[in-house]
Order: structure tokens, then sequence, then C-alpha cells
């Protein structure tokens, strides 16, 4: 113990081991990220600024593009500053900023994908009651219920995580910090951390998975049941974009955790932390604008709009 000296930083390596493709990477994850900005900052003004979509499904939209642009505004641009400035390491506080962050903001959008599959089971299955269950005021309180929930589950993991000593060791083979590889850095015992994560990890994604699945079997079987073919499509077009975020949200997520809880090299570890931390946040304004309507004519709008008032 007398020779143990505490960690004031964290090298994060990243890609460190290509050096000859840094540029390279650095170009594609650039691009990556402002392709994300501009989708979720075209569906969050989409929303704002059009009264059409002022409707508790696009409210919980709006949340949900701007949790994305914060999500992946945690990680991409460290990253883009270390292989810039060629520098690896963040500070103690800065990651344990990043590691709050980043589980604050996936366990949020966990609670918030499972409040947008009841908001969409209330719509289809009580249409007549949709409006006064779905009142701005309880929607309002469900939306900040998620960040909230989000913030209390981060506070536990990064405070159970950081309690922990750190000495010697402190490089990281991610490009942010990540429980996971924090605890292999730690000088004590992390077994009770390891049981933490996990179980609170599984009844956290499981409750919301088994809330969602229970939420579309009621939507599915009252859709099967409207006699025309046009309502049938249009309630299924309605679900289809929130059936394919969550698919890839919780898609990544276990993968993550299946590579994580196994013996896998750091390069596999690290495709799969960059799938989980960049395929959502990209990939969510594209598939809402594919695949709504309403969305592509907002979207259309407030281009028009932007575009007039520059002339």
């Amino acid at each position: 113990m007398a020779n143990k000296t505490t960690v004031s930083e964290f090298i994060l390596l990243g890609f460190a081991d290509l050096q000859e493709r840094q540029m390279f990477y650095s170009m594609v994850f650039l691009l990556i990220y402002l392709a994300t900005v501009i989708g979720n900052l075209l569906i969050v003004a989409a929303v704002v600024l059009d009264f059409r979509l002022h409707t508790p499904m696009y409210f919980f939209l709006f949340n949900l593009s701007s949790l994305d642009l914060c999500y992946i505004s945690i990680t991409i641009p460290k990253m883009l500053a270390n292989s810039l400035t060629n520098t690896r390491s963040i500070s103690f506080i800065g990651c344990a900023t990043q590691v709050f962050l980043v589980i604050s903001l996936a366990a949020t959008e966990c609670a918030l994908l499972s409040v947008m599959a009841y908001d969409r089971r209330t719509a289809i299955c009580f249409p007549l009651h949709y409006k006064m269950i779905m009142s701005r005021g309880t929607c309002a309180r469900m939306a900040a219920g998620s960040w909230v929930s989000g913030v209390l589950y981060s506070l536990l993991h990064t405070g159970n995580t950081f309690r922990l000593p750190f000495c010697h060791a402190n490089v990281i083979s991610q490009f942010f910090c990540d429980i996971p590889q924090l605890l292999k850095l730690a000088c004590s015992d992390t077994y009770p951390n390891k049981v933490v994560v996990v179980l609170f990890g599984v009844c956290l994604a499981l409750g919301c998975f088994v809330f969602i699945i229970t939420s579309y079997i009621q939507i599915f079987s009252t859709v099967l049941r409207i006699p025309s073919m046009s309502g049938k499509h249009k309630a299924f077009s309605t679900c289809l974009p929130h059936l394919v975020v969550i698919g890839l949200f919780f898609g990544t997520g276990s993968f993550v955790y299946m590579r994580q809880t196994s013996v896998t090299s750091s390069s596999w570890d690290l495709l799969a932390s960059v799938l989980y931390a960049v395929l959502p946040p990209l990939s969510n304004p594209i598939v809402y604008s594919l695949r709504n309507k309403e969305i592509r004519e907002a979207l259309g709008r407030v281009i028009a709009r932007m575009s007039f008032q520059r002339v």
C-alpha cells in the first residue's frame, strides 16, 4: 500500500494503435458527428417551429433528439480533440463526468423509449381517451421522470465506481471513459461493483424491454381488429420508426454487454463501443425522417423558411 500513487488522470487509447490511419478515422468520425448533430437539430427545430407537431408523440421525439445530441457530444468531440492534438489524457474529474453523463443519457433513453411505447399504445388502443390521458402535464411529467430516473441511476453507478482507489495503471482501451474498463484499473476488489453493474443494468434493460413488448402486444392485437387496410397501415406506420429505434438501441446495447462480459480482444470491444455510442444517435433522425411523412413535410417547411429568411 505504501507504494501506491493516486491516479490524477487517465489515458484514452482509442485508435492509438492505428497511427497510420489516424487522420482518416478522425475525418470519418467528424463527418458522422456533423451528420448526427445536423439531423437531430433539424428534428428539434421541426418539432419546435411547426405547430402541427405539437402533439405528445413529437414532444417525446423532441426529447429523444435532444438526448441524442447530448449523448454523441459527450464522447466524439473529446476523441477528435485528442486525435488532432495528439494527446490521450483526460482528467480524473473529466473521466467521472463523462461516465456520469454517458450512463445518465443511456438510462434516460431506455426510459424514454418505454414512455414512447406507452404513448403509442394509448393512441391506438384508447383513441377516444387519448387527449385526456396524454395531457400536456402528463407528458411533461413522463419526460421529466425519464430524465430524473436516468440521473439517479447514473449517480449510483458513478459513485460506486469512483469510490474505488485507482493507482499506477491509468490506461483505458477505449475512446471514452467506460465503467468495465475502469474496474480493470482499480487496485481493490471490484466483484461487488461488477455485481451492482450487472444486476441494476439487467433490471433496467429488462424492465424497459418487457414494458415495451407488453405495450406492442396490446398494440398489434388492437391493430389486427381494425377492419380497413388503410387504418392498419396508418397504425403500423406510426409504430415502425419507434420499433426500429428500439431495435437499434437494445441491439447495440446487448452487443456491447456481451462483448464486455466475455473474453474478447480490445479491438472488438472498441468496435462494440463505437457502434453503441454512434449508431443510435445517427440513425434515429434518419429513421424518423424516412418513415414519417409529417416529419418530412415539417422539415421541408422549416428548411424553406430558413432559406427564405436568408434571401
